[in-house]
């Protein structure tokens, strides 16, 4: 079994070289800085390298079209290239979410990890456009109906697919509540059912008939004759576990959903159906729903490194899900592993970060240390988040969320709210202040000097405007503060201003 050294350090900071380790990084890293501040050539490019060179395996998420071959790069520098799994359009790599799903869970849970996938992918995609899953209604509604389509496929045809939950969802938006004053054929058609139910109805009705059978068989026909209807009823629901569910599965449709307003059930329907939709067009069908796996979230922690090359750029609302949905599973599937068994440390890694965030994010860092998984976020500003963490308590939550990223790394930067966060999270101490008092005593000018303590920011704000950015004029070099709890870097604080070569190789 391959060791990994949580002590063995990746960066060395300061005039005391203080170690920051293998530990740390799965602490978690924030990476902030404006455009062209180097934080993508400069901070980014370095843990990049030393992570693949440290034997890390990881996934990488994209949002720009040339992060591929940045990659393919950094792959080539430190001997990594053969560990590189690029999923892309025309490209030979397939993930079947929902068949690795069913083989990474028993038939209970398998509907019920399902479920978790769909509605946070989509509760992500709702938050950053408009807050709404902070309205517990739609988020209960959207919870039942995603729910009661798995469960009604699973009954059905015994699995799960892209299309039956698609064609399940459509046809639960021609339920409609029956009107008093409307005739007796309108009430019939507003209750008619899809296909899907005929062919449930009649698995249920094959299981009791196989019940009523083998009670038969064991107990004799008498026993059964001799059964009131409340007793019969109850040893059918008892052998046949299915009809009960059923029977929750129309009461849903049948009343539930169709109890609710047409304002409300659309939203729900189209969040729904508009993100299985997406699903069901190429190239994400035969990416992720139609081909078999010949990769898994797992060979990461054979040191491979999966590339999800569906840049937002290009695939905008698609490529975003899709990465979230990825995301989720692999952050479950990390977690899942047993460190005891295998320890070799794994990444997470996305450039302009807030596309890809979810609701489950800073619950997953607050056990990435165990899991020996190393965080990289990398993005603009602070207001990047609030923007894509939208709704009631947005800004709580990008606070909880940052809380959660041990290590912080700010390089130039033209927002205010970030370099006044960086300049407040590095702190204050007392400075020497030297005063002067000019008095007139008998025609003398008198100047009376007085030092005194003044509490006064380490960094302040207006800094972070001045550092080196990389390039010709710089001789590449780029320079950025650096906060890591705990540690005890500069002066017995845990801030250093370090800097970073865009030429650097491992």
């Amino acid at each position: 079994m391959l060791r990994f050294d949580l002590d063995e350090p990746i960066l060395k900071i300061g005039k005391n070289q203080v170690p920051w380790t293998m530990g740390n990084s799965f602490e978690g890293l924030q990476i902030f800085g404006g455009i062209g501040s180097g934080k993508t050539s400069g901070s980014g490019r370095f843990f990049a390298l030393k992570y693949l060179s440290k034997g890390y395996g990881g996934l990488v998420l994209t949002v720009k079209s040339d992060e591929k071959q940045d990659w393919i790069e950094y792959a080539k520098l430190t001997g990594r290239y053969n560990d590189l799994i690029i999923v892309e359009p025309k490209g030979s790599k397939y993930f079947n979410f929902l068949d690795y799903e069913t083989t990474h869970s028993n038939k209970k849970s398998y509907s019920e990890n399902i479920l978790q996938v769909l509605k946070t992918v989509i509760k992500a995609s709702e938050e950053k456009a408009t807050g709404k899953n902070n309205d517990p209604f739609w988020e209960n509604a959207l919870d039942m109906l995603i729910s009661n389509t798995i469960d009604l496929s699973l009954l059905a045809y015994n699995k799960i697919s892209i299309e039956h939950l698609y064609d399940i969802a459509r046809s639960a938006s021609r339920y409609k509540k029956p009107q008093e004053n409307k005739d007796s054929k309108e009430k019939k058609e507003n209750k008619a059912k899809p296909p899907v139910f005929k062919i449930a109805l009649d698995v249920v009705e094959k299981g009791i008939q196989k019940a009523i059978e083998d009670t038969i068989a064991e107990f004799g026909r008498e026993y059964i004759t001799n059964l009131d209807q409340k007793a019969f009823d109850e040893l059918l629901l008892k052998k046949i576990p299915h009809a009960r569910e059923f029977n929750y599965i129309q009461e849903f449709f049948n009343e539930t959903y169709a109890e609710l307003s047409e304002k409300t059930k659309s939203i729900v329907d189209f969040s729904f159906t508009g993100f299985l939709y997406r699903l069901l067009k190429d190239p994400i069908y035969s990416l992720f729903c139609s081909n078999p796996s010949n990769f898994t979230p797992e060979d990461c922690l054979k040191g491979k490194i999966i590339l999800i090359n569906l840049p937002v750029k290009h695939y905008h609302k698609v490529g975003r899900d899709t990465q979230i949905m990825f995301k989720y599973i692999w952050q479950r599937a990390m977690e899942r592993r047993n460190v005891r068994e295998n320890e070799r440390p794994v990444f997470l890694w996305a450039d302009e970060a807030q596309n890809f965030l979810h609701e489950y994010d800073a619950e997953y860092q607050a056990t990435a240390r165990s899991s020996r998984i190393a965080t990289v976020y990398i993005s603009q500003n602070i207001p990047n988040y609030y923007a894509n963490m939208a709704g009631v308590n947005g800004e709580y939550k990008v606070k909880s969320f940052l809380g959660t990223l041990a290590t912080k790394v700010f390089h130039a930067n033209a927002d205010i709210e970030t370099n006044q966060f960086a300049s407040t999270l590095i702190g204050e101490e007392y400075r020497a202040e030297e005063t002067e008092a000019r008095s007139i005593v008998d025609g003398q000018v008198t100047v009376t000097k007085t030092i005194a303590p003044k509490l006064d920011k380490m960094v302040r704000p207006e800094v972070f405007n001045t550092l080196l950015t990389g390039g010709n004029k710089n001789q590449f070099k780029i320079t950025a503060y650096l906060h890591a709890q705990g540690m005890k870097l500069r002066d017995g604080f845990s801030y250093d201003k370090i800097r970073f070569d865009q030429n650097f190789v491992p």
